[in-house]
């Protein structure tokens, strides 16, 4: 087996191995491993001991901070109180110091009374209780021996959990699915309990021991609970599904939150009430010892337990499924279901869980029912929606920020505590939140922001300018709206910058100090302590260059849009290429009647996309070399190198913009997951890349196409990989469905540019040939 070992985080210790009912879908009693026969009823007070040694050994080893125990059977309360607080006292005892201990306790109820939940109140021990439904449902399996009805002490706990004293120590319900129940029925009767959390189970099956079909349906059990889901969103999702959630979440990019279901490797451990040490409970159902590793808590560690094949399997993500689960599109949601449901007997030898999920069809029919049910009110409207983009940065920016404040808490320093205090009061004036947001919104504050953070999150503190860069900000609003507010800002080098306006130039290199901006009814004074009075400086932000003011000039030549030249910000340096020194007046002229010819050319050719570039584009920042492109963070910037030939520029400009775009989609929402896991091959290329690859190169050669139909070779192709791919979500999903909607009128574009003449040698032929990105000589 290969990869790093994964420490158990996950313990679950039998502290009784016997029952007080007699369920008939237990996989304890009831399937194939009868090894609670010749184990002891109780654990011994060595074990619990040695447990308690092995838990710390293994949390000091590799630095957990914290532990989950879970306390289990049989039925664990048939321990008594007086064990049960042993094991609390010992497990805590060890781990003090060292790791925090998460107890829990899953219990069937009939046994829970105020005694035991005083003693977990103490321990902080929250508790599951097993539940399948009403009564009818609940009585078809959990009842006693005799065959009473389980059900009316099985509420009564419940109801006891829900008073107000015990409350805190409610885990929620575990519910097993059995197709004979009615879901509705079934999920009203948990719902009206008001549980912070059901679990439901598929009942445990491998392929020697199929789960009933009675219908002989092979998506049986995926009905059931699809029906339970229409059931649930109908009710308005009165409390929280695991397994729905876990859909939910893999579906938009994020992790499972359940053992059977994703390919997250597992992280548990059973210990027995014998001490021995063994993998996943759920495996007694395949075969006599198939959950044994041969080890025990008196002899073994549980990194040995770590390193066991068995368990290795397990913890192998994408590369411990089978081959055919490997190729499926919704693996990354199911994950090959749950590794018991997997095993067959006659696969061959050492392949007896190399098999997709005796539920197989379920889990696909679930995924895909849930995903249908869901993607348009998951969606991310900023996919479909240039407006909403801008305004989901615009909330990442600011959620940054707030996180850059707190993370400092209180370490900032004067000048930063002073800007926070006068943003706040910007921030109470409507004029002076939205010129607030104007200057939270250019490009070059994301880079700012990001950077501040990961020194912060380094250790390395905040300093130099991206301490400064709150003050400058605040000033800068503070001058856009006209608001008479007095902001300190820092200066250095003899340089003051504004973001968005330009820069003072106040003295020359390793000049620095502090000088107080103050807006005027026309622009702004800067005024140093030690200037003499009435000898401040008065800048109006369209004054021209001059000795002491340097402006962030505007491009402004029709039909392109009003773009802020930036050649000034401190921080603009975030593009693969070097950015370029401040330009002459003369070059910058040079630039706007270029970028305006670009334009002229985007705007009949592709004009969709010139007006949303022009609503999202706010920003160029001239390039040492190199192509155009997005800046690192931020929305908004494009780097882009001396202007050559207008075509050149043009498909530059738009390649520039799909690549900004995707980037800032990412930003905001999940496209994909799990990138790297498999490879793909281009259709242009015949080269074999990642998803993200694929991705990126899919969208910016379906915008090009729009402009060049050359580039559109292959886009079809590569959109049904990326649709059917397993890395894909449900926002990336969407992404490809504007992208089809984008390119279905090429055969109008194709006609109306077929006569255009197009670079055909130099930097675009390579495109063509290599795919590689615009340049510029």
């Amino acid at each position: 087996m290969t990869g790093p070992l994964v420490p158990f985080r996950e313990f679950v210790l039998k502290v009784h191995s016997r029952c007080d009912l007699a369920c008939d879908h237990c996989y304890v009693y009831e399937h194939a491993d009868q090894s609670w026969l010749r184990r002891p009823k109780t654990i011994s007070d060595e074990a619990i001991s040695w447990t308690a040694r092995r838990l710390a050994e293994h949390a000091t080893t590799h630095a957990l901070p914290s532990v989950t125990v879970i306390l289990h059977g049989g039925e664990p309360l048939l321990a008594g109180p007086a064990r049960l607080r042993r094991v609390c006292e010992e497990l805590g005892s060890a781990l003090n110091g060292i790791a925090e201990l998460d107890l829990r306790i899953h219990t069937n109820g009939v046994q829970l009374s105020p005694r035991y939940l005083d003693l977990f109140d103490e321990f902080h021990v929250r508790v599951g209780i097993s539940l399948d439904g009403d009564r009818a449902a609940n009585d078809r399996h959990r009842r006693f021996a005799d065959g009473r009805s389980s059900h009316p002490m099985v509420l009564r706990a419940v109801e006891l959990l829900r008073e107000e004293r015990y409350r805190h120590l409610d885990l929620g319900l575990l519910c097993t699915v059995d197709i004979h129940n009615d879901p509705v029925a079934v999920h009203d009767a948990l719902a009206g309990l008001e549980p912070p959390l059901v679990d439901f189970l598929l009942p445990h099956a491998t392929w020697d021991d199929p789960p009933p079909r009675p219908d002989g349906s092979p998506t049986a059990y995926a009905d059931w609970l699809l029906t339970v889901f229409d059931r649930w969103t109908e009710q308005g999702r009165p409390m929280p599904v695991r397994m729905f959630a876990s859909v939910l979440s893999s579906l938009n990019g994020g992790p499972s939150l359940t053992e059977s279901l994703g390919l997250a490797p597992t992280d548990l451990v059973v210990i027995e009430t014998d001490g021995q040490l063994e993998q996943v409970d759920s495996l007694k159902s395949a075969y006599e010892g198939a959950a044994a590793t041969g080890f025990d808590v008196f002899r073994n560690t549980f990194d040995e337990v770590a390193a066991h094949p068995g368990v290795r399997a397990r913890q192998l993500g994408l590369a411990g499924v089978s081959e055919t689960c490997r190729r499926c599109p919704v693996v990354r949601s199911c994950g090959g279901g749950l590794y018991t449901h997997r095993y067959r007997s006659d696969s061959g030898p050492g392949t007896g869980f190399d098999n997709p999920s005796v539920y197989c069809a379920d889990l696909a029919a679930l995924i895909r029912g849930i995903e249908e049910r869901t993607a348009a009110a998951t969606e991310s409207p900023a996919v479909r929606a240039p407006d909403e983009l801008l305004a989901a940065h615009q909330d990442l920016t600011r959620t940054l920020l707030a996180a850059l404040h707190d993370t400092l808490g209180g370490r900032g320093g004067a000048l930063w505590d002073e800007a926070w205090r006068l943003a706040a009061a910007l921030e109470a004036d409507p004029p002076g939140a939205e010129a607030l947001d104007t200057v939270l919104a250019h490009p070059y504050t994301r880079t700012w922001l990001v950077g501040a953070l990961e020194d912060v999150d380094a250790g390395r503190g905040l300093t130099g300018p991206a301490a400064e860069r709150l003050g400058a900000t605040v000033a800068a609003a503070a001058v856009r709206a006209g608001h008479d507010l007095p902001v300190p800002v820092a200066y250095r080098d003899g340089s003051l910058y504004l973001p968005t306006l330009g820069t003072v130039l106040l003295g020359g290199p390793g000049q620095r100090g502090t000088a107080v901006v103050h807006a005027t009814g026309d622009g702004f004074l800067v005024r140093r302590p030690e200037d003499a009075p009435g000898t401040e400086l008065r800048i109006a932000p369209e004054d021209p260059e001059g000795p002491h003011w340097r402006p962030v000039r505007v491009l402004r030549r029709a039909p392109a849009p009003g773009l802020l030249l930036d050649d000034l910000d401190p921080f603009r340096d975030c593009f693969d290429a070097p950015v370029a020194d401040r330009l002459e007046a003369e070059r910058a002229e040079a630039w706007a009647d270029r970028i305006a010819e670009a334009w002229t050319l985007l705007a009949d050719a592709v004009p969709d996309q010139a007006a949303e570039a022009a609503r999202t584009l706010t920003t160029v920042t001239p390039l040492a070399g190199g192509a155009a492109e997005p800046g690192r963070h931020g929305h908004g910037a494009l780097g882009v190198g001396a202007p050559a030939d207008a075509k050149e520029l043009a498909l530059g400009l738009l390649s520039g913009f799909r690549r900004a775009k995707l980037r800032a989609l990412g930003e905001v929402t999940d496209l994909y997951a799990l990138d790297g896991t498999w490879e793909h091959r281009t259709p242009w290329g015949n080269e074999h890349v990642t998803f993200s690859r694929l991705l990126a190169e899919t969208f910016e050669r379906a915008g090009l196409g729009l402009y060049d139909p050359r580039f559109l070779t292959g886009v079809p192709e590569a959109l049904d990989k990326i649709e059917n791919a397993a890395e894909v979500t449900v926002d990336g999903k969407q992404l490809i469905s504007a992208v089809r909607k984008e390119i279905s009128g090429t055969r109008s574009a194709a006609e109306k540019n077929r006569g255009r003449s197009f670079p055909s040698s130099g930097r675009q032929a390579n495109v063509l040939a290599s795919d590689q990105k615009v340049t510029f000589e």
